[in-house]
């Protein structure tokens, strides 16, 4: 889900269905910090989650049944927690879990570690990641729950880094677009560390 290259460069908040994105540049003359500095703070992040609520409460407004959303573990745990109580429209939640990262470093494999629970058959499904960056877990992720034949699958993201896609992802709704670099905070972590800062902060020198 994640590359350990960065570079620095702007965050645009965006979405699937808008045309305007809002910039925020780095400076690129600040010294590297020796801890995570603030990349989204805590009341930016919030606030685009409940836009986002806004635009998918629209685009399900009419299910014969509750919207399902999966929660991809553990990095979008806070994100689909905020999300879900942002929505209007009826929804249940599902757990899936994948292994990819070891620290910053890719393992180049994509290993099932927990599937659903809930039988997907006929079901809307939308898919709540952290981040996307080469697409390969989020391809595994989709191409899996697409074999429980849901009637619809999309995919949330609440951040897109702008790097070279090994698969390509299509993203149904998107928080922000972020430059090539390695956050934490907000779900996302290095072996466990910085899971529960409340923003996301990015780290330089990895």
């Amino acid at each position: 889900m994640r590359s350990p290259a960065f570079a620095r460069g702007p965050v645009a908040a965006c979405c699937a269905h808008c045309d305007t994105v809002a910039n925020v540049e780095d400076d690129p003359t600040a010294p590297a910090p020796s801890h995570p500095a603030v990349l989204l703070d805590a009341a930016r992040i919030a606030r685009r989650v409940a836009e986002l609520a806004g635009e998918i409460d629209s685009a399900y407004a009419q299910l014969p049944h509750p919207l399902v959303l999966i929660c991809v573990l553990k990095g979008s745990l806070f994100f689909t927690a905020d999300l879900a109580r942002a929505l209007r429209i009826p929804v249940v939640i599902d757990f899936i879990a994948v292994r990819s990262y070891q620290g910053t470093r890719s393992m180049g494999t994509v290993e099932l570690v927990k599937d659903v629970g809930m039988s997907l058959n006929d079901r809307d499904v939308l898919v709540v990641e952290d981040i996307i960056d080469s697409g390969l877990t989020t391809s595994f992720l989709l191409d899996h729950i697409s074999s429980h034949r849901p009637r619809s699958l999309r995919l949330v993201a609440l951040l897109d880094k702008q790097v070279e896609r090994l698969r390509e992802v299509h993203v149904d709704f998107t928080g922000f677009r972020i430059a090539d670099r390695f956050v934490v905070g907000y779900g996302l972590d290095v072996d466990e560390r910085w899971r529960n800062l409340p923003d996301v902060r990015h780290l330089d020198g990895m």
